[in-house]
């Protein structure tokens, strides 16, 4: 009921800014060597077995339920140790437990399977799942990935921690994550066209504008959120709905939309390097680790504050320049990526940077 949903809320919200705070000061006294929860996978070999160690007896249960899921159980014990301090308090303790319990199964995931043509005229067939997470503060809202890694233990636990990303931004925002195992890569665009139309064929019937609004994430961009979008009207005959975010201005995206991630980075960055270090970026050797959306515009953002871009990367090496990206190097690469969609390999010999095939820039 509404009451319930209100203490839900609430909860949230504390959890939510503990773990912020937490988060602020634990990284102002020590380095520590946290997991990046935006990585498309996990690497287990760095991190201990979460699926037979827990710290906290109350998770024991979700541990036997889903030993096949250890990226999930891993975020949910991370989660849980940032915020243990409230599970130790003497009054309200049990109850932050079973709240946290609570939020730690979905409240509903839908999976289907995605049938396409391909263009030798091959039927293919792909799975699709989307996690509806919490709805207790407002719609589920959660990208969309594409790639072949993706399950469902791997959209959980984006899900699971999208509640709380979207919980501490103050709006009305549920968390959820969607996706499929397809791979874009080396796909052409027709394929990608038809596997998105077929893809929003299964969704459409889970999404709206006040349940559940999905975005783009790792293989969905503006192209194939598009695609999807056009579809959606198509089957609903219904135009204008903001039922899917990541959308081109030609109708309905919003100004600096695809800027806002890869600037925001680089702007909470400037911020902690000045207050923090006492430092400028102006001038700083920047290691860019990607070449996705995010990446682009936070090495276009590093570049006007003065910043030497040294690397970017994708899955297959990594594009290393020692005295810094220069914007005509800069150019080739939006140019690759956003055109010609095409891998940084190509870019080698073009650009002033070395190509490294099979590194990263943290190798």
């Amino acid at each position: 009921g509404a009451s319930n949903n209100m203490t839900i809320r609430t909860i949230l919200l504390i959890i939510s800014f503990f773990t912020i705070t937490k988060v602020q000061i634990t990284n102002a006294s020590n380095n520590s060597n946290n997991v990046n929860s935006n990585s498309l996978v996990r690497k287990q070999s760095k991190t201990p077995n979460f699926t037979t160690m827990s710290k906290f007896d109350f998770l024991d249960d979700l541990h036997s339920k889903y030993p096949h899921q250890p990226v999930f159980l891993q975020a949910v014990e991370e989660m849980a140790l940032a915020i243990d301090p409230l599970f130790r308090d003497p009054e309200n303790g049990d109850f932050y437990k079973r709240a946290f319990l609570y939020m730690t199964e979905p409240e509903r995931m839908i999976s289907f399977h995605v049938p396409w043509m391909d263009d030798a005229g091959k039927l293919q067939i792909n799975r699709g799942w989307r996690v509806e997470f919490s709805s207790a503060l407002g719609p589920y809202k959660g990208g969309l990935r594409f790639h072949p890694t993706v399950d469902d233990g791997i959209l959980k636990f984006l899900g699971f921690e999208q509640i709380f990303k979207n919980a501490l931004t103050g709006l009305p925002m549920g968390g959820g994550k969607g996706g499929s195992d397809f791979n874009p890569k080396g796909k052409s665009d027709s394929e990608i066209r038809r596997f998105c139309e077929s893809f929003m064929t299964q969704l459409c019937r889970y999404i709206g504008a006040s349940t559940d609004v999905p975005a783009g994430d790792i293989g969905v961009g503006g192209r194939e959120i598009g695609y999807m979008y056009g579809q959606y009207k198509r089957l609903s005959n219904k135009h204008g709905e903001g039922v899917l975010t990541g959308k081109s201005m030609l109708f309905g995206g919003i100004h600096l939309r695809p800027e806002a991630t890869g600037y925001g980075a680089v702007y909470m960055a400037k911020h902690a390097i000045e207050d923090k270090l006492k430092k400028s970026l102006d001038g700083a050797r920047c290691a860019v680790s990607g070449s996705g959306n995010v990446a682009q515009y936070a090495t276009k953002m590093l570049m006007e504050l003065g910043g030497k871009v040294v690397t970017i990367s994708d899955s297959d090496g990594v594009l290393v320049f020692d005295d810094g990206m220069t914007s005509d190097d800069f150019d080739k690469f939006i140019e690759a990526k956003q055109v010609k969609r095409t891998r940084l390999s190509s870019l080698d010999g073009s650009v002033s940077g070395k190509y490294v095939p099979d590194q990263s820039p943290w190798t």
